[in-house]
């Protein structure tokens, strides 16, 4: 049994982990996004205090040129993320599955061990009880 408990606790610690990659991955998307948000605030705000909102244009703004390009940046960086977050989720399912299936054999190997069943003694008559 002690083995069984131990391959519990691996798949328990396991599930455990590959939550929070989820939650970790899904925290830095979020980071990013807000981040892209504020980005773009300063990108039209810089673009209205030079009034030139063209990035072709000669007279464009360096900061906001190098604002949009870490912009961009960032939403790239999310996107790759958002697969790495579906890779993320499917493996959780996986641990999920796993940490399920060795919970359930335990029950399965305890309710096999611990059913008591009732036998009958030859000699005497009265009812006996045995492990099964």
């Amino acid at each position: 049994m002690k083995s069984r408990d131990t391959l519990i606790r691996l798949k328990r610690f396991q599930a455990e982990e590959k939550r929070r990659r989820v939650a970790q991955i899904e925290t830095m998307i979020a980071e990013f996004s807000r981040m892209a948000g504020d980005l773009d605030r300063e990108i039209a705000g810089e673009e209205q205090r030079s009034g030139v909102a063209d990035p072709a244009h000669f007279a464009y703004s360096t900061y906001a040129r190098a604002a949009r390009v870490r912009r961009d940046n960032l939403h790239q960086s999310a996107a790759e993320l958002r697969g790495q977050l579906e890779e993320a989720k499917a493996r959780l399912e996986e641990a999920n599955q796993e940490l399920a299936k060795a919970q359930s054999m335990e029950v399965r190997d305890k309710g096999t061990t611990e059913t008591v069943r009732e036998r009958p003694e030859s000699t005497t008559g009265m009812v006996g009880l045995a492990r099964i």
